[in-house]
C-alpha cells in the first residue's frame, strides 16, 4: 500500500481519536454500539481530491514517463448496512485530468480525459468512540475514461491519445461524526491500485503508468 495512503489514513484515524480521552481505556473493536442498524442506508455528498501516484510510468521504447495530474470533483456514495458493523458502499464520481509525457524535467501535454471510477467497497464499522464512528474497507474499482481529447500539438500531427479501462483493488479508511438529527460529517481516504495503459499515435507508441490514485474526501452524510 502506498505511503501517501498510509500517512493520510493514519492522520484521519488519529484525528478521530483526538475527540475523546476514553481511548486510554480497554475497548473491544468488534462489539458495542456503532450508531447503525441492519437495513440502514447512509449517503454522503463529498468534495474529493484525486491524487495520482504515477508509479512505474514509461512510454515503450522511449525515455519518456507518462503523468496524470490531480483532479477535484464532487462525489456521491451510498452504503447499505447488513449488520451494525458490516456495510457495502458504492461511490459515483467523475474528475478531469491532464495527461503529460516528459523526461529530464521537461513535460509536454498529450491531452486530457475524464475518468469515471465506480468503486464497490465492503466496510467494517467499529464501535463508536466518543462522538466518532471509524471504519475501514476493501473493494474493487473500475476506471472508465471518456471525453478523451488530444492536445493541439498531437492534433496538428494528426495523432490521437487513447486510454484503456482499468480495474484494480481499493482500500478505504475514515470516520463519521454525528451531527444534528440523522446528519453526519465525514472524512474518508481511499487508495486505488489502477494500472493504466495509453495509446499514442494510432497505436505506434504505448505507455503504462501505475495511476494508483489516493482519493481524499470531506463531506456530509445522511442516514435513512
Amino acid at each position: 500500500m502506498k505511503s501517501s495512503f498510509r500517512t493520510l489514513a493514519a492522520a484521519a484515524l488519529l484525528s478521530a481519536t483526538a475527540f475523546t480521552p476514553a481511548l486510554a481505556q480497554s475497548y473491544n473493536l468488534f462489539s458495542g454500539p456503532t450508531g447503525y442498524q441492519s437495513g440502514d442506508i447512509l449517503a454522503h455528498l463529498s468534495l474529493i481530491g484525486v491524487i495520482p501516484e504515477n508509479v512505474d510510468s514509461h512510454v515503450t521504447g522511449t525515455p519518456l514517463k507518462l503523468g496524470v495530474t490531480t483532479g477535484v470533483s464532487p462525489e456521491l456514495d451510498a452504503s447499505y448496512f447488513f449488520t451494525p458493523n458490516l456495510s457495502v458502499q458504492l461511490i459515483a464520481a467523475t474528475s478531469r485530468h491532464t495527461i503529460t509525457a516528459g523526461a529530464g524535467g521537461t513535460n509536454i501535454t498529450l491531452g486530457s480525459a475524464w475518468v469515471l471510477p465506480p468503486t464497490l467497497t465492503a466496510q467494517w464499522h467499529f464501535p463508536q468512540i466518543g462522538i466518532v464512528r471509524p471504519y475501514v474497507g476493501v473493494g474493487v474499482t473500475v476506471a472508465f475514461f471518456y471525453g478523451v481529447s488530444s492536445s493541439a500539438a498531437l492534433a496538428q500531427a494528426n495523432e490521437k491519445l487513447g486510454l484503456r479501462t482499468a480495474i484494480g483493488p481499493s482500500f478505504d479508511a475514515g470516520f463519521d461524526v454525528p451531527l444534528a438529527g440523522n446528519w453526519t460529517a465525514n472524512v474518508d481516504v481511499k487508495q486505488m491500485i489502477l494500472p493504466v495503459a495509453a495509446r499514442l499515435g494510432h497505436g505506434k507508441l504505448h505507455a503504462m503508468t501505475g495511476l494508483d490514485p489516493t482519493v481524499v474526501g470531506f463531506g456530509v452524510g445522511y442516514k435513512f
